[in-house]
């Protein structure tokens, strides 16, 4: 080979190890900071997925490697127009994912009667949005850290924020008096679940008679342990006019 073939061979490899190589932002390291985004979104994803949430395993790790993928992007691949007449910004790019995301987390947020559902949701798709970043902005330590303050926060802070008097998340008991033999406990959990809380226990203990009434009919105490996003207040006295219902009393005391 003569030296003009030399010289081409070189210089196309010159122009290869250029348009693949780390000076162009497609090389090892970029591939592991995608890995990175990749491990960490998909185990957030996986505690979404275990928990069965609107957004699980897949929505996750294509949210945290996108993100990085366009961090990546910003940073590297705009220098093949680069001048002296042209200037850039890397972080614009970046910045759009901040806003991009709300379209997803938006989707994920339902109103159904006075409850929010999917909060907590959408902001882990956007946590997951900026460990994505971290990763393709080569921050390794600091996706892995918030990777980590995530599980802390949606698994640790559950027993804490049942232990809150007065948190939506805190169980509220309570204590209804009706007659027997008139349906009244059917009655009693359909207004509970049709008002958006959920029951965590039931207990009943039947006590004697009423004598106020006219039927003179079995009175049944039933204790009833009830979550929701809204205060307890509205249904207790919801069911305190149902009818056969004689006493509700309430407490907003988090279970044990």
């Amino acid at each position: 080979m003569d030296a003009a073939g030399n010289s081409h061979c070189l210089g196309s490899l010159a122009w290869m190890e250029w348009a693949w190589g780390e000076t162009a932002g497609q090389g090892w390291t970029q591939i592991g900071e995608l890995g990175v985004a990749l491990l960490l979104s998909a185990a957030i994803g996986l505690e979404r997925e275990v928990r069965q949430k609107s957004a699980g395993l897949r929505t996750h790790t294509l949210v945290g490697v996108g993100s990085a993928l366009i961090m990546l992007v910003s940073k590297y691949g705009f220098g093949d127009v680069l001048g002296p007449h042209v200037t850039l910004d890397p972080s614009r790019v970046a910045a759009q994912i901040v806003s991009g995301i709300g379209f997803i987390g938006g989707g994920l947020i339902f109103v159904r009667r006075d409850a929010v559902r999917g909060l907590t949701t959408a902001a882990v798709v956007w946590v997951t949005a900026a460990v994505g970043m971290a990763a393709g902005a080569g921050l390794p330590v600091l996706a892995v850290v918030v990777t980590a303050a995530h599980f802390l926060v949606v698994l640790g802070f559950v027993p804490l924020a049942n232990r809150i008097p007065g948190s939506t998340r805190a169980p509220a008991r309570l204590r209804v008096d009706y007659l027997s033999g008139r349906g009244v406990l059917g009655t009693v959990l359909a207004t509970c679940t049709g008002m958006g809380f959920a029951i965590l226990e039931l207990s009943t203990d039947q006590y004697g008679e009423d004598r106020g009434s006219a039927d003179r009919g079995a009175v049944v105490s039933v204790s009833l342990a009830v979550r929701g996003r809204q205060p307890v207040a509205p249904l207790a006295a919801a069911l305190s006019e149902l009818e056969g219902v004689h006493r509700v009393a309430t407490t907003e005391d988090p279970l044990d």
